[in-house]
């Protein structure tokens, strides 16, 4: 489960156009949800939706490009909830997050401070 979120978060480096060097390494060694600068970005998203969430993806608001599906694949029944870790390596915090939902609604919500939070209740 770790290295598939610290796959993850590679991702979403490589999909915003960063280069992991030493310094996104030693991102990847430091605790789940930790980032090297000690901000804890693990957050459980609650699907409150009342249909089937199919992909989430988030994108530092300084940049504004969503990363790839941070669910994985793996899709999160209504009244279920997963944790994520949101780091793009940047060191930013704030992010907007995309979600679409089965039947093809996608819903966004802008400027979630993943620093402050641990819990994101996903709701339309």
């Amino acid at each position: 489960m770790l290295a598939r979120r610290l796959f993850t978060a590679a991702l979403i480096a490589a999909s915003l156009g960063a280069t992991l060097g030493a310094t996104g390494l030693a991102s990847a060694a430091a605790p789940e949800g930790q980032s090297r600068d000690g901000q804890n970005r693990r957050v459980r998203v609650h699907n409150q939706t009342g249909v089937v969430l199919q992909k989430l993806q988030a994108a530092d608001v300084r940049t504004g490009e969503f990363s790839g599906d941070l669910l994985g694949g793996s899709p999160v029944a209504t009244g279920s909830s997963t944790p994520v870790t949101i780091d793009d390596g940047q060191g930013g915090c704030l992010y907007d997050l995309r979600a679409e939902l089965a039947g093809g609604q996608t819903l966004v919500r802008e400027n979630i401070n993943v620093c402050r939070i641990a819990d994101y209740y996903l709701t339309r």
